[in-house]
């Protein structure tokens, strides 16, 4: 394997660094230029309670990119219970908004070798897990292709969409392994929730997107790219800055910025919220299990 060298890696990660600041930038002057015509007063109390349920919905979403985790420890060897991969992926998945985008990994290694998991399955896992992510968010700009080219029509773009995945999944299943192919499907389920959340939100605060109904589904694929592109770049922790950039270079000029932009922000929130209320699910259940085991010792 080829080992990058310590300079290439501070470069890498300056490098991404510097997209999240500069993509933070410039969300940030968009809102200042915006300010004016962002309606605040649409933020009553039922979009408040809107966003906590998308919040719980996304936040419910994790425990399928837990299940995909589980299965690919399977598929190198380990078999750890669906309880275990849910409380350690959840409490180490909330340390990817420390700088480096490298911590909640990093956690999860040494949590799963405490626990007597094999590390280097541990190691590919992550591996192929962020892998497979890559692979699954890049099929989803099938969906998003009408939005950057009037000569594909939406149900060209479906039509292949599905067929890909199909494709993709009857692939993995026969030449990688079935546990990997069962990842696959959750982590595409996973971002398909993503996108729907985000397209809810924006139907919330539109009052109803003045775009044909045949472009929707390319909408919420947008945010999946969105969200692909702030994985992809090191040293954004959770994407911040890259994923609003490309949402707002991607969407803006179907909607209106200030409604996009808002939804940009409120869409960070709720996927924030979510991410902690999944963690504090797992942080819940590492304490009923430590006092399970505390009184198995006492007996």
């Amino acid at each position: 394997m080829l080992s990058m060298s310590p300079f290439l890696k501070r470069f890498i990660n300056g490098l991404g660094s510097a997209l999240a600041i500069g993509g933070i930038v410039f969300a940030a002057m968009r809102l200042r230029d915006y300010s004016a015509e962002l309606d605040l007063s649409r933020l009553d109390s039922w979009l408040f309670v809107a966003m906590g349920g998308l919040a719980i919905v996304y936040g419910s979403a994790n425990f399928l990119l837990a299940e995909a985790w589980r299965q690919l420890l399977i598929q190198f060897g380990e078999h750890p219970s669906g309880k275990w991969a849910i409380r350690i992926y959840g409490i180490s998945q909330i340390a990817k908004y420390l700088p480096g985008n490298i911590f909640h990994l990093a956690g999860r290694q040494a949590c799963g070798t405490s626990d007597g998991y094999d590390a280097k399955a541990l190691a590919k896992s992550a591996v192929w897990e962020l892998g497979l992510l890559a692979v699954v968010g890049g099929l989803f700009l099938l969906l998003a292709v009408p939005l950057l080219s009037d000569f594909v029509m939406p149900p060209v773009s479906w039509a292949l969409f599905g067929f890909a995945m199909v494709v993709g999944k009857k692939c993995i299943d026969k030449i990688i392994g079935i546990a990997v192919g069962r990842a696959f499907v959750w982590q595409a389920i996973f971002l398909a929730i993503s996108g729907g959340v985000f397209l809810v939100l924006l139907e919330l605060l539109s009052g109803g997107i003045q775009v044909s109904s045949m472009i929707l589904p390319g909408i919420a694929a947008a945010y999946v790219v969105a969200w692909l592109a702030g994985l992809v770049t090191p040293g954004a922790p959770a994407g911040v800055g890259v994923r609003e950039m490309v949402l707002l270079l991607l969407l803006s000029p179907i909607l209106p910025e200030s409604t996009l932009l808002l939804a940009v922000v409120l869409g960070r929130v709720v996927t924030v919220v979510g991410d902690v209320l999944f963690f504090m699910f797992a942080w819940i259940s590492s304490l009923n299990v430590i006092q399970v085991h505390a009184l198995d010792n006492e007996s």
